[in-house]
């Protein structure tokens, strides 16, 4: 079965066709303040009307409080919400009814508690994304989209009551490693795809969707 394909962190038109013509099953609009990919609720709903109605857009928030997310669907029409922070499951569930869309819930992992933690948002979320924990040490770390992997022999094996993702340092060179050794059914990326953060090189975006999608 190809591997469905989340390309997170655009920003123009250029990477939005791109990603677009390329096959790729979801698109990711950043709102997280102090990354290099973020946009702005209406840069995300002109980018948004590029996209075919096949294609799930996502908006990623990092501990957004409910006035933020308010102000965001007011003006980008969203067909799900990824929280990237350390959002609970409690309000992981109350973002969902809340805003009455879909959520995806970001794991960071380092080790296999991790895992074994991440199954306690099943109840809560729609599908769960499992991300590089960044080391204590990295300076300026974002959570996510730091171009860091982890264990991936952790995921080995597993099985969830949700969809999910891997996420965390995937390119070109490694998705199919990744996918063999996790058993993936759907990748996230972000880095993996640009010349430096926030630049998408669309050649990348290209050459990333055509491999995953003949796994």
């Amino acid at each position: 079965m190809p591997v469905d394909v989340k390309i997170c962190g655009l920003k123009t038109p250029a990477a939005v066709q791109a990603a677009v013509d390329g096959g790729a099953a979801m698109l990711g609009f950043n709102f997280y303040a102090r990354s290099s990919r973020c946009v702005t609720p209406a840069l995300a709903a002109a980018l948004g009307q590029l996209v075919p109605a096949h294609i799930v857009k996502v908006g990623l928030v990092v501990d957004a409080d409910d006035a933020e997310i308010a102000e965001i669907l007011a003006e980008a029409k969203l067909d799900m919400l990824q929280l990237h922070g350390s959002e609970t499951v409690a309000r992981t569930a109350e973002v969902r009814r809340r805003f009455g869309l879909p959520v995806m819930k970001a794991i960071s992992v380092s080790d296999a508690a991790d895992i074994a933690a991440a199954r306690t948002y099943e109840s809560v979320a729609d599908m769960l994304l499992f991300d590089a924990k960044p080391p204590k040490a990295m300076k300026d770390a974002l959570p996510g989209g730091n171009a860091l992997s982890f264990d991936w022999s952790l995921l080995k094996g597993q099985s969830f009551s949700k969809p999910w993702l891997l996420a965390g340092g995937l390119n070109a060179g490694n998705v199919a490693e990744a996918v063999r050794e996790t058993g993936a059914k759907a990748v996230d990326l972000s880095s993996g795809v640009e010349d430096r953060p926030g630049e998408k090189n669309i050649s990348k975006i290209k050459e990333f969707l055509e491999l995953a999608l003949a796994l």
